[in-house]
């Protein structure tokens, strides 16, 4: 089983804006390192939720916070190491929506809020056309 460090302050980050965006589906990326045995994450970054029509169900990353997290990133000697997101009202698994739009070798953290409760937090990592759960640490 692959490894995720997150911080604990990050990820009350990420479970605060998860709160905060209820309900829809808030988004952003992942700074940080990855090595053979783990991903680190350093930083998040914060993104905006541009999908044109379904913001409860579905998430689109706005073009520029992208490259912002990139620049970011660089800046910092970082790279973008996943996309964390949340699901509504929905378990911490990753949809057939985000397996489509999922890029191999990065994290997927997933925060379930339930009636604006943030009650879990699980990670996923694209192995060839499955999504394996990754071990999250602090």
């Amino acid at each position: 089983m692959a490894t995720l460090r997150l911080p604990a302050p990050l990820r009350d980050k990420l479970i605060s804006a998860a709160q905060t965006g209820y309900p829809d589906e808030v988004c952003g990326l992942l700074l940080g390192r990855q090595d053979a045995d783990a991903v680190t994450v350093c930083a998040v970054h914060a993104a905006r939720n541009v999908h044109p029509d379904r913001t409860a169900d579905r998430f689109l990353i706005e073009a520029q916070d992208y490259l912002d997290a990139e620049y970011e990133a660089a800046a910092s000697g970082l790279q973008v190491v996943g996309v964390w997101h949340s699901h509504p009202d929905h378990p911490p698994r990753p949809s057939a929506t985000d397996r489509e739009f999922a890029w191999a070798g990065w994290s997927y953290p997933i925060v379930a809020v339930n009636a604006g409760v943030a009650t879990e937090l699980r990670s996923w990592r694209l192995e060839g056309e499955t999504f394996d759960e990754e071990e999250v640490l602090s």
